[in-house]
């Protein structure tokens, strides 16, 4: 086995390959955050494009119910996709893959305005902090 559970969090066991000698969290490892980090933008058809009625500015937002959602099991048996999500996919690949370092940074250093930090201070992608709750 390569992990085990300690107070509600899986810890990578000592002597697997790659890890340090007493165990890290996996949640902190390098290669789950990456692999985690792989995934994220597979994600991006779980988001519609919408545009506001008075300024016309569009944005995306999250219509997907989340894993602990009642109705997921039942969403999942569907497949939605459209070309809009294509940009969007893009964006995200362009992000991880250009600030993949500070993400995981962030990440292992369990910073806690996660968003706010990689999209003002870390990027400079956004002009001010804001509430992320999509994310």
């Amino acid at each position: 086995m390569g992990a085990h559970h300690s107070d509600n969090r899986t810890i990578v066991e000592p002597g697997a390959p790659g890890k340090a000698c007493d165990g890290i969290p996996l949640a902190q490892s390098e290669a789950f955050l990456t692999d985690l980090l792989d995934k994220v933008c597979e994600r991006m058809n779980d988001y519609r494009l919408e545009e506001d009625p008075v300024t016309k500015e569009k944005t995306f937002k999250r219509f997907a119910p989340r894993k602990g959602d009642k109705i997921y099991k039942e969403f999942k048996k569907f497949y939605f996709y459209s070309d809009a999500y294509r940009p969007l996919k893009f964006a995200c690949e362009t992000i991880i893959e250009e600030f993949e370092d500070e993400i995981l940074s962030l990440i292992t250093q369990e910073a806690h305005q996660l968003a706010d930090t990689l999209c003002g201070e870390k990027s400079g992608l956004c002009e001010t902090p804001t509430n992320h709750t999509e994310l």
